[in-house]
């Protein structure tokens, strides 16, 4: 009986982990353990590009040349944050994660 528990429990833990699409995957994991909200950080980018395709093409820029000066944080994020590394994405996959970000965090036909 034990053995079936485990087994099933293993399986469903894989299928999870295989389902979950390419920003749970690469985007949340960091973000948690860094202490950055998502939310915050998609507000910021909305007020800057102000529309779908200007964020997605800009944060699409930045998480492949990430400097201080495309960073839609302020200065005062970088005194107690890092900026992270370049993304070893695919454009596939970062072009996936976009647009579940977009689809997570958007505003549009959310507002009453």
């Amino acid at each position: 009986m034990n053995r079936w528990r485990f087994t099933l429990v293993l399986v469903l833990g894989l299928s999870g982990m295989l389902s979950a699409g390419s920003f749970d995957r690469n985007c949340v994991p960091c973000h948690r353990k860094e202490g950055v909200s998502l939310r915050k950080t998609f507000m910021n980018a909305l007020l800057i590009y102000s529309g779908e395709h200007n964020m997605k093409a800009g944060l699409k820029y930045f998480l492949r040349h990430p400097s201080k000066e495309t960073s839609v944080m302020g200065e005062e994020y970088f005194k107690n944050h890092r900026l992270m590394p370049p993304s070893t994405l695919s454009d596939r996959e970062l072009e996936e994660a976009l647009d579940e970000y977009w689809e997570r965090y958007k505003v549009i036909g959310r507002l009453r």
